[in-house]
């Protein structure tokens, strides 16, 4: 999994970095809040980020806030990382939109832990947002059924968007799922094929 690690201690940010390593993850490490901050920004950025919370140019509180500002469909698991080990610190650091907090010095079992709650929970995010992506295409299809629909009252051919006008099984086929076994109903067998139908009738007699 890749993980952005913002932190401005050259030793933490080395140890920090070994330690997910170790474990198997791609780190993207930065030194500062500026840094984080333009990372988080990108298309592919990180899922998961940890945060440390006093970094110069930007804190980890305020990177924290403008990434929950970005209201992503999938946003990222964050980790708060600090000495700071009060309640209210907790309280603030969780209110800046950190999903969980970790104070220094850290164990590093707890911490790979936490990492792989983060990872089950970006898992589930994606999970979700596949379902309500393939929910909206569903619906998508089904409004494309609704509404006023033009077609010839005599020869029953629909007009799509482009002003085309095809068969019904044509029109159908393209905005659903539908497919279809051709056959013929009574009343036409009996207007097609009379004699058929007259044998068969006949025959019962």
């Amino acid at each position: 999994m890749r993980i952005l690690i913002a932190e401005d201690d050259f030793t933490s940010r080395t140890v920090l970095t070994a330690v997910l390593k170790k474990q198997g993850h791609e780190v993207e490490a930065t030194v500062n809040g500026a840094e984080a901050w333009k990372a988080m920004q990108q298309p592919d950025a990180p899922r998961l980020a940890i945060l440390d919370w006093m970094m110069p140019e930007m804190n980890g509180l305020d990177v924290c806030r403008r990434i929950r500002a970005l209201e992503r469909d999938q946003p990222p698991y964050i980790i708060m990382l600090t000495s700071k080990g009060e309640k209210d610190d907790i309280v603030v650091g969780l209110d800046a939109g950190a999903d969980d907090y970790l104070g220094k010095p850290y164990d590093p079992g707890e911490l790979c832990a936490r990492i792989n709650v983060g990872r089950r929970m970006v898992e589930m995010q994606a999970a979700l947002a596949a379902k309500i992506e393939e929910l909206r295409q569903a619906i998508d299809q089904i409004k494309t059924l609704r509404g006023i629909i033009p077609i010839c009252a005599n020869c029953k051919k629909i007009r799509d968007d482009q002003g085309y006008w095809n068969q019904v099984e044509i029109y159908v086929r393209d905005h659903t799922e539908a497919e279809f076994s051709h056959s013929i109903c009574p009343e036409c067998m009996k207007e097609l094929y009379p004699e058929f139908v007259r044998g068969k009738t006949e025959g019962k007699s």
